[in-house]
C-alpha cells in the first residue's frame, strides 16, 4: 500500500466517504459494541437467555457488511486504496476484539490461545505495509481467506452454543470445552498460515527488509 497514493485520493475527494467506507466504518463500530454487550450484559439490563441472540446479531452484521461493501464499491465502481486498506483492518478489529471478550465472561479462554490470532494478523499487517512502502507488494494466500472464513465460523458457533446454556441444556463446563476446543483448532491453523505466508514470500521478505538491515 502506497502512502502517497492514499494521500492523492483523501485530497481529491476531500475526505468524503463512500457507502462502502460507511459499512466498513461501521463494521469496526461493532467491536466495541460486541465487547461491551458480552462482558457487561448484566450492568445494562440484558440478560443471559436474551445476550447470546443479539451476539449473534452483532456477529452476522459485521459479516454482512463484510460481504457488502466489497459488493457496493465494486458495483459502483468505487474500490479505492482506502478502501482496500481499511476493509481488512476492520475484519481483524472486530474478530481480534471478540476473541479477547472471550478471555473473560462465561468462556474464560486462555489469553495466550487468544494471542496467536493477535500476533499472526498484527505481524503479517506490519510486514504487508513496510514492504509496500519499499515497493514490494505482498499478495494475500488463499490460506488468509480460508483462516477469514474459519475465525467468523468459529466466533459463530461459540456464540451458538451460548443459546444452550443460556436455556440450562448445556453445563457451562461443556460450553467452556466447546470454546476452548474450537478456538485451539482455529488457532492451529492460524499459526499455520502464518508460518506458511513467511515461507511462501521470504524471498519477496528479503527483498524488502535486506537494505534496513544493512
Amino acid at each position: 500500500m502506497q502512502p502517497d497514493m492514499i494521500s492523492r485520493e483523501v485530497r481529491t475527494k476531500g475526505f468524503s466517504l463512500s457507502p462502502a467506507h460507511i459499512l466498513t466504518l461501521g463494521r469496526i463500530l461493532l467491536s466495541p459494541v460486541f465487547v461491551l454487550l458480552y462482558l457487561y450484559h448484566d450492568d445494562i439490563g440484558v440478560g443471559l437467555v436474551a445476550l447470546p441472540y443479539l451476539l449473534i446479531s452483532l456477529v452476522v452484521l459485521s459479516e454482512l457488511s463484510d460481504v457488502f461493501d466489497g459488493f457496493v464499491a465494486r458495483k459502483r465502481n468505487q474500490v479505492t486504496e482506502l478502501g482496500k486498506l481499511i476493509d481488512p483492518m476492520a475484519d481483524s478489529i472486530f474478530r481480534l476484539s471478540v476473541f479477547l471478550a472471550f478471555t473473560g465472561g462465561v468462556l474464560q479462554l486462555p489469553l495466550l490461545l487468544v494471542l496467536v490470532f493477535f500476533y499472526r494478523d498484527t505481524l503479517i499487517s506490519t510486514l504487508r505495509t513496510v514492504c509496500a512502502l519499499r515497493g514490494v507488494a505482498l499478495a494475500a494466500r488463499l490460506s488468509g481467506k480460508i483462516k477469514a472464513v474459519m475465525h467468523a465460523a468459529i466466533i459463530f458457533l461459540v456464540v451458538l452454543s451460548m443459546i444452550p446454556y443460556s436455556l440450562g441444556y448445556l453445563s457451562l463446563e461443556q460450553l467452556q470445552d466447546i470454546s476452548f476446543y474450537s478456538v485451539l483448532v482455529g488457532a492451529v491453523y492460524t499459526f499455520y498460515t502464518g508460518l506458511e505466508y513467511f515461507y511462501v514470500n521470504r524471498n519477496f521478505i528479503l527483498k524488502a527488509l535486506l537494505p534496513s538491515l544493512q
